[in-house]
């Protein structure tokens, strides 16, 4: 089998694109549309690859077989465009990928016995496709296994349980407080009211950014929960700006105890667990 040399090459690969331009693709936009299993319409399909088809004709006409030179600006365009769509409708990077490797495929159909160095070519290329892709879902499984994992860590963080005193623990909330963040919350603070033994829990909202209905039915769950374990849940941290926005949202605790700082709800603990601190004695004390 004799070498085709690469000027060689390009010229042929842009004579056959662009003598055939029309039907290979139509066949491409068949084959991907086939592949994607009708959920891209044809019409759309057809419309993304005639686009990128048509750019590519001209990038080879640079001469250019780079796909990382300026002449494939246009092509690279078009190709992150619909990625980001592909993305969009919840297709893998392997699904995605095929829409341009299945050219591959229409070009292999169309040579003639006189072009079996470019058949062969291109059949060993669509098998180093058929690997890299595999190499592609290997490592995007690894990065979302290795992304999980780091969310569930930093939520463990975000949320932990301390003991304030004697009978007493303390859940500090950071950042905006979702199902999820919640289930771990409940967990934590159930958990912890066993291993303590308490039955006073303080959960301190100072730093969630903002309540809404949804954060308050979030919380009003979780004070339900501990008053199931027989223990009693004050909420503090209600800054100026969450009363207003609860009072305007009509948002009702009914009997749950609201302290403004985590030190009146502290206070509050204390005194219900018979324990009970004066000013008096606080200053005379330092």
């Amino acid at each position: 089998m004799c070498a085709v040399p690469g000027e060689n090459v390009s010229s042929h690969l842009i004579a056959l694109l662009s003598v055939r331009g029309e039907d290979l693709g139509a066949e491409w936009a068949d084959k991907v549309t086939g592949s994607l299993r009708g959920r891209v319409s044809r019409a759309e399909v057809h419309r993304e690859l005639q686009e990128i088809y048509t750019a590519l004709v001209s990038a080879l006409g640079s001469g250019s077989l780079d796909g990382n030179s300026e002449a494939f600006a246009e092509v690279r365009a078009l190709l992150s465009e619909m990625s980001r769509n592909r993305a969009q409708l919840g297709f893998s990077p392997s699904e995605t990928a095929v829409s341009v490797f299945s050219l591959k495929e229409v070009l292999e159909a169309t040579l003639s016995a006189e072009d079996s160095d470019l058949q062969a070519y291109l059949k060993f290329s669509r098998l180093l496709d058929t690997l890299g892709l595999f190499l592609v879902e290997a490592y995007t499984r690894t990065r979302e296994e290795l992304i999980s994992a780091q969310a569930e860590q930093l939520m463990e963080l975000s949320t932990p349980v301390v003991k304030l005193w004697d009978g007493i623990i303390g859940v500090p909330l950071v950042g905006t407080l979702d199902s999820a963040r919640t289930m771990v919350v409940m967990e934590k603070m159930l958990q912890a009211l066993i291993d303590t033994g308490s039955e006073q829990a303080i959960i301190d909202i100072t730093g969630v950014p903002a309540v809404d209905t949804e954060v308050a039915q979030h919380l009003l769950k979780t004070v339900v929960a501990a008053r199931l374990m027989g223990a009693e849940c004050t909420i503090s941290g209600i800054r100026p700006q969450i009363a207003q926005t609860i009072v305007a949202l009509g948002i009702e605790f009914g009997d749950i105890v609201t302290k403004a700082t985590l030190a009146d709800a502290l206070r509050h603990a204390l005194s219900r667990s018979g324990i009970s601190f004066s000013r008096t004695a606080q200053a005379g004390s330092r």
